[in-house]
Protein backbone atom coordinates (compact mmCIF):
# COMPACT_ATOMS: atom_id res chain seq x y z
CA UNK A 1 0.00 0.00 0.00
CA UNK A 2 1.46 3.36 -0.98
CA UNK A 3 1.90 6.25 1.46
CA UNK A 4 -0.56 8.36 -0.52
CA UNK A 5 -3.29 5.71 -0.40
CA UNK A 6 -2.69 5.31 3.34
CA UNK A 7 -3.21 9.05 3.83
CA UNK A 8 -6.38 8.87 1.74
CA UNK A 9 -7.76 6.05 3.87
CA UNK A 10 -6.88 7.85 7.09
CA UNK A 11 -8.49 11.07 5.85
CA UNK A 12 -11.74 9.26 5.05
CA UNK A 13 -11.64 7.54 8.44
CA UNK A 14 -11.15 10.96 10.07
CA UNK A 15 -14.35 12.20 8.45
CA UNK A 16 -16.38 9.09 9.20
CA UNK A 17 -15.21 8.55 12.79
CA UNK A 18 -14.34 12.01 14.12
CA UNK A 19 -16.53 14.50 12.25
CA UNK A 20 -19.88 12.99 11.27
CA UNK A 21 -20.59 11.38 14.69
CA UNK A 22 -19.99 14.78 16.35
CA UNK A 23 -22.51 16.60 14.23
CA UNK A 24 -20.52 17.89 11.26
CA UNK A 25 -23.20 17.55 8.60
CA UNK A 26 -22.65 20.34 6.07
CA UNK A 27 -21.88 18.53 2.78
CA UNK A 28 -19.46 21.20 1.55
CA UNK A 29 -17.48 21.17 4.81
CA UNK A 30 -17.27 17.38 4.76
CA UNK A 31 -16.17 17.44 1.11
CA UNK A 32 -13.39 19.92 1.91
CA UNK A 33 -12.21 17.84 4.86
CA UNK A 34 -12.16 14.79 2.60
CA UNK A 35 -10.19 16.65 -0.06
CA UNK A 36 -7.55 18.83 1.60
CA UNK A 37 -4.40 16.76 2.37
CA UNK A 38 -3.88 17.62 6.04
CA UNK A 39 -0.62 15.65 6.20
CA UNK A 40 1.08 18.18 3.91
CA UNK A 41 0.54 20.92 6.51
CA UNK A 42 2.54 19.23 9.29
CA UNK A 43 6.22 18.38 9.64
CA UNK A 44 7.34 15.23 7.83
CA UNK A 45 7.98 13.39 11.08
CA UNK A 46 4.38 13.97 12.17
CA UNK A 47 2.60 13.06 8.96
CA UNK A 48 1.61 9.65 10.29
CA UNK A 49 -0.32 11.49 13.07
CA UNK A 50 -1.91 14.08 10.77
CA UNK A 51 -5.40 12.54 10.77
CA UNK A 52 -5.52 11.76 14.49
CA UNK A 53 -8.16 13.26 16.78
CA UNK A 54 -5.84 15.87 18.31
CA UNK A 55 -3.88 19.05 17.57
CA UNK A 56 -0.21 18.87 16.60
CA UNK A 57 2.70 21.29 17.13
CA UNK A 58 3.88 23.15 14.03
CA UNK A 59 6.70 25.25 15.50
CA UNK A 60 6.84 28.75 16.91
CA UNK A 61 4.72 27.69 19.88
CA UNK A 62 1.75 27.21 17.54
CA UNK A 63 -0.43 24.23 16.67
CA UNK A 64 -2.54 22.81 13.88
CA UNK A 65 -6.01 22.41 15.36
CA UNK A 66 -7.77 19.11 15.90
CA UNK A 67 -9.65 18.15 12.70
CA UNK A 68 -13.02 18.34 14.43
CA UNK A 69 -12.41 21.93 15.55
CA UNK A 70 -11.38 22.94 12.01
CA UNK A 71 -14.57 21.40 10.64
CA UNK A 72 -16.74 22.87 13.42
CA UNK A 73 -15.46 26.41 12.84
CA UNK A 74 -15.76 26.05 9.07
CA UNK A 75 -19.31 24.72 9.23
CA UNK A 76 -20.36 27.57 11.55
CA UNK A 77 -19.57 30.16 8.87
CA UNK A 78 -22.24 28.60 6.59
CA UNK A 79 -20.30 29.37 3.41
CA UNK A 80 -21.99 29.02 0.04
CA UNK A 81 -19.10 29.66 -2.35
CA UNK A 82 -19.23 33.39 -3.14
CA UNK A 83 -17.88 34.80 0.13
CA UNK A 84 -14.71 36.69 0.97
CA UNK A 85 -13.35 35.32 4.24
CA UNK A 86 -10.74 36.75 6.61
CA UNK A 87 -8.70 34.31 8.67
CA UNK A 88 -6.65 35.50 11.63
CA UNK A 89 -3.73 33.18 12.37
CA UNK A 90 -2.58 31.29 9.27
CA UNK A 91 -0.44 28.89 11.28
CA UNK A 92 0.14 25.73 9.25
CA UNK A 93 -2.23 26.97 6.54
CA UNK A 94 -4.60 24.01 6.88
CA UNK A 95 -7.64 25.99 8.03
CA UNK A 96 -7.15 28.53 5.22
CA UNK A 97 -6.87 25.67 2.73
CA UNK A 98 -10.15 24.16 3.92
CA UNK A 99 -11.87 27.56 3.72
CA UNK A 100 -10.50 28.13 0.22
CA UNK A 101 -12.47 25.14 -1.07
CA UNK A 102 -15.70 26.74 0.18
CA UNK A 103 -15.52 30.44 -0.69
CA UNK A 104 -14.39 32.84 -3.39
CA UNK A 105 -11.27 34.16 -1.63
CA UNK A 106 -9.48 33.78 1.69
CA UNK A 107 -7.45 36.61 3.20
CA UNK A 108 -5.21 35.20 5.91
CA UNK A 109 -2.93 37.03 8.36
CA UNK A 110 -0.04 35.52 10.31
CA UNK A 111 2.43 37.21 12.65
CA UNK A 112 5.22 34.57 12.41
CA UNK A 113 7.07 34.89 9.12
CA UNK A 114 8.48 31.34 9.03
CA UNK A 115 5.02 29.79 9.43
CA UNK A 116 3.54 31.88 6.65
CA UNK A 117 6.40 31.09 4.27
CA UNK A 118 5.88 27.38 4.83
CA UNK A 119 2.09 27.65 4.45
CA UNK A 120 2.50 29.53 1.17
CA UNK A 121 4.71 26.74 -0.19
CA UNK A 122 1.93 24.24 0.47
CA UNK A 123 -0.76 26.51 -1.01
CA UNK A 124 1.33 26.84 -4.18
CA UNK A 125 2.03 23.11 -4.31
CA UNK A 126 -1.71 22.41 -4.14
CA UNK A 127 -2.52 25.28 -6.53
CA UNK A 128 -4.83 26.91 -4.00
CA UNK A 129 -4.49 30.28 -5.67
CA UNK A 130 -7.50 31.98 -4.06
CA UNK A 131 -5.63 32.45 -0.77
CA UNK A 132 -4.06 35.87 -0.17
CA UNK A 133 -1.73 36.28 2.81
CA UNK A 134 0.26 38.85 4.73
CA UNK A 135 2.40 39.26 7.85
CA UNK A 136 0.73 41.60 10.32
CA UNK A 137 -1.08 41.98 13.63
CA UNK A 138 -4.23 39.99 12.97
CA UNK A 139 -6.19 41.72 15.72
CA UNK A 140 -6.38 44.87 13.57
CA UNK A 141 -7.73 42.88 10.64
CA UNK A 142 -7.24 43.82 6.98
CA UNK A 143 -9.03 47.19 6.66
CA UNK A 144 -8.33 47.88 2.99
CA UNK A 145 -9.99 44.59 1.97
CA UNK A 146 -13.00 44.88 4.30
CA UNK A 147 -15.83 44.14 4.67
CA UNK A 148 -15.65 40.35 4.93
CA UNK A 149 -18.62 37.99 4.69
CA UNK A 150 -16.95 35.69 7.19
CA UNK A 151 -14.13 36.00 9.72
CA UNK A 152 -12.46 33.04 11.40
CA UNK A 153 -9.97 33.51 14.24
CA UNK A 154 -7.68 30.60 15.13
CA UNK A 155 -6.27 31.97 18.38
CA UNK A 156 -7.99 33.06 21.58
CA UNK A 157 -8.09 36.54 23.09
CA UNK A 158 -9.74 38.06 26.16
CA UNK A 159 -12.44 39.71 24.02
CA UNK A 160 -13.66 40.07 20.44
CA UNK A 161 -11.35 42.61 18.75
CA UNK A 162 -13.32 45.72 17.84
CA UNK A 163 -11.60 46.12 14.42
CA UNK A 164 -12.83 42.67 13.42
CA UNK A 165 -16.40 43.54 14.37
CA UNK A 166 -16.11 46.69 12.26
CA UNK A 167 -14.76 44.75 9.29
CA UNK A 168 -17.48 42.10 9.39
CA UNK A 169 -20.06 42.57 6.65
CA UNK A 170 -23.75 43.01 7.44
CA UNK A 171 -24.98 40.31 7.25
CA UNK A 172 -21.86 38.40 8.25
CA UNK A 173 -20.59 35.69 10.59
CA UNK A 174 -17.45 35.44 12.71
CA UNK A 175 -16.15 32.43 14.64
CA UNK A 176 -13.69 33.21 17.43
CA UNK A 177 -12.48 31.63 20.70
CA UNK A 178 -12.73 34.05 23.63
CA UNK A 179 -11.69 33.62 27.25
CA UNK A 180 -8.71 33.50 29.56
CA UNK A 181 -5.41 31.84 28.78
CA UNK A 182 -6.46 28.47 30.21
CA UNK A 183 -9.85 27.87 28.60
CA UNK A 184 -12.17 29.62 26.21
CA UNK A 185 -15.57 29.40 24.59
CA UNK A 186 -15.86 29.21 20.83
CA UNK A 187 -18.26 31.99 19.92
CA UNK A 188 -20.36 32.57 16.83
CA UNK A 189 -20.82 36.29 16.19
CA UNK A 190 -23.51 37.35 13.74
CA UNK A 191 -24.07 40.85 12.42
CA UNK A 192 -27.64 41.44 11.24
CA UNK A 193 -29.09 44.82 10.35
CA UNK A 194 -26.60 46.60 12.58
CA UNK A 195 -27.10 44.29 15.57
CA UNK A 196 -24.44 41.96 16.99
CA UNK A 197 -25.63 38.55 18.17
CA UNK A 198 -23.24 36.24 20.03
CA UNK A 199 -23.71 32.65 21.09
CA UNK A 200 -21.37 29.96 22.39
CA UNK A 201 -20.75 26.91 20.22
CA UNK A 202 -18.41 24.85 22.39
CA UNK A 203 -15.71 25.01 25.07
CA UNK A 204 -12.24 24.98 23.52
CA UNK A 205 -8.57 25.68 24.17
CA UNK A 206 -6.47 27.66 21.68
CA UNK A 207 -3.09 29.35 21.61
CA UNK A 208 -3.04 33.03 22.56
CA UNK A 209 -4.20 35.73 20.16
CA UNK A 210 -1.30 38.17 20.27
CA UNK A 211 -1.71 41.77 19.22
CA UNK A 212 -2.97 45.25 19.97
CA UNK A 213 -6.52 43.95 20.57
CA UNK A 214 -5.52 40.59 22.10
CA UNK A 215 -2.92 39.41 24.58
CA UNK A 216 0.39 41.22 24.69
CA UNK A 217 3.28 39.20 23.30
Amino acid sequence: MSAVSTFDINRERMVEEQLIPRGISDPATLAAMRTVPRHLFVQDAMQVQAYGDHPLPIGGGQTISQPYIVALMTQALQLTGHERVLEIGTGSGYQAAVLSRLCERVYTIERIDALLRQARKVFDRLRYYNIVSRIDDGTIGWPDQAPFDGILVTAAGPRIPEPLLEQLADPGRMVIPVGDQASQSLQLVEKREGEILVRTIEQVRFVNLIGAHGWQG
